[in-house]
């Protein structure tokens, strides 16, 4: 077990290279791309005539006439420890973690994402456990019961769920619970301010989020389970006179769940800078509200840290659910 999460572990850290090198390069030839010099997009200053002595000493003030991997390795050292940053005219000390710095907000982006990131998490986390659990006791219960009423009533539920994007159940639950009944203060407040008022700040974007994914993953763990209820081993665990719980809990809910553990890892690690929809209809500033400002303002740096920032949360997600695999079920470690 111990040889299978490290090895996890170290191919992690190769993706996580892999990542920060391709989007690198890509925000490099991004701005080549529309015949624009990247000092534009990096420091926001309008650029000026091509090959003027202003524009060659704002190229090398910022280092962009280093060569590309001497680049990259600039901006992968300052991470781990700092580097000064400048556009011509301010000159910025970047501490650890840095992640570059925007001119255009006048602040480092990593405490841009400092103070967004504990918003997105706390959706994503808040959502991802209302998902898991409502999903799988829905579908747990609708497999045990095919063709009954709870079964047609879980998947009818489901069906109509998946069908209502977030954009419509958001301003709907806005509308009966803070509006009308006012039970719900919409303005988000950090959980270490007020942990009930958090709380009461996050359940409406909760519920509005998990209710599109809870339907998805009942309707997988249905198939899953019936698929599961069926199989050899099940017959078998019956026929010697384990009681029902068991046999549902221990060894048929536990071998339906393997899909549903890689999913739902897929599904959290996107979220975390994905939630562009839910963060805009109950004004919440975390990352993805954050990355849609930076896109429309051409920040650079903003853009390209939301961006490693979702990516390291896909694979430290994967690995978790490699971790996870292992433990609920141990022929996966060998």
């Amino acid at each position: 077990m111990f040889r299978f999460i490290v090895g996890r572990l170290l191919g992690a850290v190769v993706v996580l290279f892999f990542v920060s090198v391709v989007t690198f390069l890509i925000f490099q030839i991004a701005p080549l791309l529309s015949h624009t010099s990247p000092v534009y997009f990096y420091t926001g200053k309008v650029p000026f005539a091509a090959g003027s002595p202003a524009l060659k000493a704002l190229i090398h003030q910022y280092g962009f006439d280093l060569p590309v991997p001497v680049q990259y390795w600039q901006y992968v050292s300052g991470i781990f420890t700092g580097r000064t940053i400048s556009d011509g005219t301010t000159v910025i000390h970047c501490t650890f973690p840095c992640l570059g710095y925007s001119f255009r907000q006048n602040e480092l982006v990593s405490s841009l994402l400092t103070e967004a990131a504990p918003v997105s998490i706390s959706l994503c986390v808040g959502a991802a456990v209302l998902w898991l659990v409502g999903g799988v006791l829905v579908g747990t219960v609708s497999a045990l019961r095919p063709g009954s009423i709870v079964d047609r009533a879980g998947m009818g539920l489901s069906l109509g769920a998946v069908s209502l994007p977030i954009f419509f159940t958001g301003p709907l639950l806005l509308l009966v619970f803070e509006y009308q009944l006012g039970w719900i203060n919409e303005n988000y407040v950090p959980i270490t301010q007020d942990p009930l008022g958090w709380l009461g700040s996050m359940i409406l974007p909760w519920f509005a989020l998990a209710f599109l994914f809870a339907a998805l993953y009942a309707r997988l763990t249905r198939s899953n389970m019936l698929e599961t209820l069926g199989e050899d081993y099940m017959r078998t665990a019956r026929a010697k006179g384990l009681d029902r719980r068991t046999v549902i809990v221990k060894h048929g809910l536990r071998a339906a769940l393997t899909p549903i553990v890689t999913i739902f890892g897929i599904d959290f690690g996107t979220l975390i800078g994905s939630t562009v929809i839910t963060e805009t209809v109950f004004n919440l500033r975390g990352l993805g509200y954050l990355s849609i400002t930076a896109i429309s303002q051409q920040d650079l740096p903003i853009i390209l840290g939301v961006t490693l920032v979702a990516a390291v949360a896909l694979v430290v997600a994967n690995v978790l659910v490699d971790i996870t695999y292992a433990f609920i079920d141990p022929r996966v470690a060998l």
